[in-house]
């Protein structure tokens, strides 16, 4: 990566920004939407509007930190129920399961705009995003959400860099997914197994384990970590320490997938249905 590119990505970035006259961030916490917060924060100020949905699709750990994050900015922050539940679409979890979802909250974000006065909404997908099957980003360009990121042609090695520079916390955030991405297409999706996902995720959290994924298949649970952190997950202690908590949690048998943790993994399937 080179520096002066990423440094004037952003530049053409802030000049995007200062185009509109406000800003309803979607607002997860992670890398990406923290960069693209603080940026609009410093050029908005109290014209810049964080948005997080409530769901039991993220870890509490998430939502507490975006909290944490606004809360020392002093940015308006909206935090919001979304109703997943309430889409057929979601449950069932079929390949289109995201755009569905996404659809949805983009709903919930035009309403809180519309009664704050804010023209725009955007998310915070980045370029490398569209290397990947997103249906959800399908949906927010039809709602009119705005992907300002993707537009300054940024990608995450870059946003990680830029966020470091402007000291930002979440700079070395591990990238996140929603739980429901934990579940392989065509299974459904119930709140049992979104929780069965957090406990066990928030294990390997305490353990010192920075990015993985739980893939939830059925009774079995498919660990997945950096290649460099297999050995570390198999050394006897932990690995007896790991297969009784995940017992405790509802999984009969416990896997390591042994290729590590693959972004998208479960998307493989898509060629199968």
């Amino acid at each position: 990566m080179k520096e002066n590119t990423a440094k004037g990505k952003k530049e053409n970035l802030i000049r995007y920004l200062k185009g509109l006259d406000s800003l309803l961030v979607a607002f997860s916490g992670g890398v990406d939407s923290s960069f693209l917060l603080a940026v609009g924060h410093e050029i908005f100020g109290e014209r810049v509007v964080a948005a997080t949905a409530s769901s039991i699709t993220f870890p509490t750990r998430e939502q507490l930190e975006a909290r944490k994050f606004t809360q020392e900015r002093g940015i308006r922050h909206i935090v919001f129920q979304s109703d997943e539940y309430s889409l057929p679409e979601f449950i069932s979890n079929g390949p289109d399961r995201c755009y569905h979802c996404k659809k949805a909250l983009s709903q919930h974000l035009i309403k809180i705009a519309d009664e704050r006065g804010i023209k725009y909404i955007a998310h915070a997908a980045n370029l490398d995003d569209l290397q990947d099957y997103r249906p959800g980003l399908k949906a927010a360009d039809e709602m009119g959400i705005i992907a300002p990121l993707v537009d300054a042609q940024l990608t995450k090695e870059e946003i990680r860099f830029l966020s470091k520079e402007m000291s930002l916390a979440a700079w070395d955030k591990p990238s996140m997914a929603c739980l429901a991405s934990r579940i392989p297409y065509e299974s459904p999706i119930t709140e049992k197994k979104l929780k069965m996902v957090d406990e066990a995720e928030e294990f390997l959290v305490k353990k010192g384990f920075n990015q993985f994924r739980v893939r939830h298949h059925g009774d079995v649970a498919r660990i997945e970590v950096e290649s460099n952190e297999i050995e570390k997950i198999i050394e006897g202690k932990l690995r007896k320490q790991l297969s009784e908590e995940f017992r405790k949690i509802g999984f009969l048998h416990i896997a390591v997938d042994l290729e590590g943790y693959v972004s998208g993994n479960l998307n493989r399937a898509l060629n199968r249905l």
